[in-house]
């Protein structure tokens, strides 16, 4: 019951949608890992994940998957994207080990947001794949993956998904002992990866309890498995060799065969991070309130494509010989406060808010390229209605605004203000088996600019641009309970979005990315129907979550490659047309055999999804065929698993895109919990990648020279007591 009520001062959405697990008692292998080793809630009930407090059994979603205890530990990376690529339906961007987001169910950038328990991460990550996500996962406690029509009460920006991380920055209870006290350490070889974080909780008396924290992060060059460049790449710089030899050049036919040969470390791919944080709470029978102040600050390089250059206004070619890195901070605060009322017709009142200041500064080796600023703030209130005869639901108001400003030579986006405010509601009835649910939500956004480049010449002249849209999105939802334990559902939703600034007013060269970006500022709002039929529950000792979902878009915005070049850079152009995702995804484990206190499990994920635009063309960056199958064993305070992972051949690509090869991944792991296996302290000894194969992730805008690491050894370590 603690764990409970310390979650009550969740956001909105995180309560319906985790309770979706609790219902189905679907929990993937990492909730099981997680096994109720809670020292902080003192949560013993190894099914339920985290318990909703006003809507349980909710179907709008097929369902969620959360990130937590040992699974969390053993899958820590530098960012989000690529903790979380083991889970059903979702890839990662990894542009670099320095900056990767999440891909869910095929959608990335502005359709997917990262959100910090509840709320936006407020920086820009999602306005390009080469910005980094403002989270360090060192510091998390869970991580929940939110699918489905319902996440769209985070917001339009949500219409593939969402990522939420949970932290005790604000703490939600009282620590059980007076104290807790949390630890991570980690060593990876493949990029001599050295990592720590630490969390403290200290009760000042029966109402305070003040919260510090902080991590450290540093890794060299990656090291790769296979080559560096892809086969296209290869093939390009061994004829730049041939025609250099040819023409008698001979210094640049030997760098160009370097470069098609190149294996090893991933030159200018290193990263350094360290987060502070602190938060304070008071918390009794009444509510909560509690404060916390944060900050995030990395450096990390931008691996460059072989030939890469262009020329600033007119002057000499720059080869490419300056590496690029990216420095970024951000100062965040945040609030989170609940009332409870007593009954009637409100069980609570909740508010959350966020502040933030965020700049990254692009280093074109040691002068400043560009220099990107924003300061946002975004803040939630929810009034959450008691159960009154199985309708239970909520109504809420979220608003959120943003300045942007980029400053230098490749600013390819102007400065500009983008305010958002929405009003949503979530209702549920219970008809015994039978359950009905809908989901409203009205959303008003202005995006405005008042030096916007009005053509692609360098005369071309600026002007001001107001751009305001109106969203009205819903969902509604039927499941039918076939067992104690097992559901099926449908959910049907339409969901429209407002075009970004960056893809309204975006004008210029990005020297990250290595490419002119353009936007369009007549753009619509982007609209679809989507629809999802799903099965999850628990059979004996097999439990299942599996879905099926299409998305029908008009006036989708995506981004392609126009066969112009300004400055000796492609241009990509932001274009809108019609456009049709379809998908499935899912995962089955079950208890194999079990004898006395040893278990033998077994789980298989699998995920697909098929994009296509009105012409018949496909959407660029949509992750192949992938499953992965493992088995996990344990034996009192000892686990191990074993698990392949196999992702197809992606031939099915845009006209600017390469092929991206099959690939098998061998990964294996022990645990030991030394104080016994309900406790949280782990020591974790794995190996990701053990045949050293080549990887590429289709999902990535940098894949044909920014492969996967290749064999990584990892110690991690976790004390909590």
């Amino acid at each position: 019951m603690k764990r409970s009520a310390a979650l009550l001062a969740s956001t909105l959405l995180t309560h319906p949608i985790l309770a979706s697990s609790a219902m189905a008692q679907t929990a993937t292998h990492a909730e099981r890992d997680a096994s109720s080793r809670s020292a902080v809630h003192g949560d013993s009930d190894a099914d339920v994940v985290i318990t909703a407090p006003y809507v349980a059994d909710l179907d709008l979603l097929a369902g969620a998957s959360v990130v937590s205890g040992d699974e969390l530990v053993r899958d820590i990376r530098g960012q989000i994207g690529d903790t979380l690529t083991r889970v059903p339906g979702v890839s990662a961007t990894s542009f670099s080990p320095g900056a990767s987001r999440p891909v869910l169910r095929g959608f990335q950038g502005e359709r997917v947001r990262v959100l910090s328990d509840g709320l936006g991460t407020l920086d820009v990550s999602n306005t390009s794949t080469d910005h980094a996500v403002s989270i360090d996962p060192l510091t998390a406690e869970r991580i929940e993956v939110l699918r489905g029509p319902a996440v769209l009460l985070f917001g339009s920006q949500a219409i593939g998904g969402a990522v939420n991380v949970l932290d005790r920055r604000i703490p939600r209870a009282l620590p059980e002992n007076g104290f807790h006290v949390d630890a991570i350490g980690t060593y990876g070889s493949a990029a001599e990866e050295r990592s720590g974080g630490a969390a403290v909780d200290v009760a000042l008396d029966h109402q305070f309890v003040l919260h510090l924290d902080g991590s450290y992060r540093k890794t060299d060059d990656v090291r790769t498995g296979g080559y560096i460049l892809s086969a296209p790449l290869r093939a390009e710089q061994l004829a730049i060799a041939a025609e250099e030899s040819a023409e008698g050049h001979l210094d640049e036919a030997a760098e160009a065969t370097a470069l098609a040969s190149q294996r090893g470390r991933l030159p200018n791919s290193g990263t350094r991070t360290y987060t502070l944080g602190g938060g304070l709470s008071l918390i009794n029978d009444g509510g909560s309130l509690g404060f916390s102040v944060g900050y995030y600050d990395t450096n990390y390089g931008v691996p460059a494509r072989p030939g890469a250059g262009h020329a600033h206004d007119g002057g000499a070619e720059d080869e490419g010989e300056e590496h690029v890195t990216i420095g970024l901070h951000q100062l965040r605060a945040d609030m989170r406060g609940e009332v409870k009322t007593g009954g009637g017709f409100l069980d609570s009142i909740r508010v959350r808010a966020g502040f933030s200041d965020y700049k990254h500064t692009e280093f074109e080796g040691t002068e400043t390229g560009t220099v990107f600023n924003s300061t946002g703030f975004e803040g939630r209130l929810e009034l959450v209605q008691a159960d009154r005869g199985g309708w239970r639901g909520v109504i809420g108001f979220q608003g959120m605004t943003r300045d942007f400003s980029a400053i230098g030579e490749e600013a390819f986006v102007p400065e500009n203000t983008t305010d958002q405010y929405g009003l949503f509601t979530l209702q549920e009835v219970n008809l015994g088996k039978l359950g009905l649910e809908g989901a409203l939500r009205y959303e008003r956004t202005n995006v405005r600019s008042n030096s916007v480049r009005l053509g692609l010449e360098e005369d071309a002249p600026i002007g001001r641009i107001d751009r305001g849209f109106d969203a009205f999105s819903g969902a509604v939802g039927l499941s039918y309970a076939v067992g104690p334990l097992v559901k099926v559902g449908i959910n049907a939703s339409r969901a429209v979005r407002a075009p970004s600034a960056e893809e309204l007013f975006s004008n210029g060269p990005h020297v990250a990315t290595q490419a002119y970006e353009v936007g369009d500022p007549n753009f619509r709002t982007e609209k679809s129907w989507g629809g999802e039929v799903y099965a999850r529950g628990a059979i004996g000792g097999l439990k299942f979550q599996l879905a099926g979902y299409a998305n029908w878009f008009t006036d989708y915005i995506y981004e392609t490659e126009t066969g112009l070049e300004i400055d000796e850079l492609p241009v990509f152009q932001y274009r809108q047309a019609d456009a049709r995702y379809l998908g499935v995804e899912g995962e089955v484990s079950a208890t194999l055999l079990k004898h006395g206190e040893f278990t033998l499990g077994g789980n298989v994920v699998a995920d697909y999804v098929r994009a296509t635009l009105e012409d018949g063309s496909a959407v660029p960056r949509i992750p192949p065929f992938r499953v992965l199958a493992g088995l996990d064993a344990s034996q009192g305070p000892f686990g191990g698993r074993v698990e392949v992972e196999h992702v197809t051949r992606q031939s099915r690509i845009a006209a600017f895109e390469t092929e991206t090869p099959a690939f098998t991944l061998v990964n294996a792991s022990l645990t030991w919990h030394p104080f016994g296996e309900k406790r949280e302290t782990a020591l974790i000894l794995s190996a990701d990648n053990i045949f050293d194969v080549e990887a590429r992730r289709h999902a990535s805008f940098t894949k044909d020279f920014v492969p996967l690491a290749g064999r990584d050894i990892r110690v991690a370590a976790r004390f909590s007591f």
